[in-house]
């Protein structure tokens, strides 16, 4: 389990850095990306492209990564609040979100998002 969490955890830092190629090595083929509203992507570079018109910058501070096994599978989560700067130069903090990854074979087979940065506002401040 405790493979599975440091996986996710160096997934997460590879995103932040916006190394995209090698967080991608760390996804299996065909991995499944679900984000806020059911939003599908078929790759890291696809989700990013899609959200470069939310804000300028968004990072991760992870409250606790919990990881267990189900049906053969690894199940990890990642619980925290994120921080950024919106695309009015204006900086957020303390926006929650829950992170739910299955690791199959060592790798990332599904990814799935949910955060309250829709419903904070948080994105649209202004000064």
């Amino acid at each position: 389990m405790e493979d599975a969490k440091s996986l996710v955890a160096h997934f997460l830092r590879l995103m932040e850095a916006r190394d995209l190629q090698a967080a991608e090595s760390l996804m299996a083929p065909e991995a499944q990306i679900t984000f806020p509203g059911g939003h599908q992507f078929a790759s890291q570079q696809e989700m990013v492209a899609a959200a470069a018109g939310r804000y300028q910058w968004i990072k991760k501070e992870i409250i606790d990564i919990e990881a267990f096994q189900a049906d053969g599978y690894v199940v990890v989560y990642v619980r925290g609040t994120l921080y950024g700067l919106n695309l009015h130069n204006i900086p957020f903090a303390g926006v929650r979100f829950i992170d739910r990854f299955v690791i199959s074979s060592g790798r990332i087979a599904q990814q799935a998002v949910w955060n309250d940065l829709a419903e904070s506002g948080v994105l649209a401040r202004q000064a």
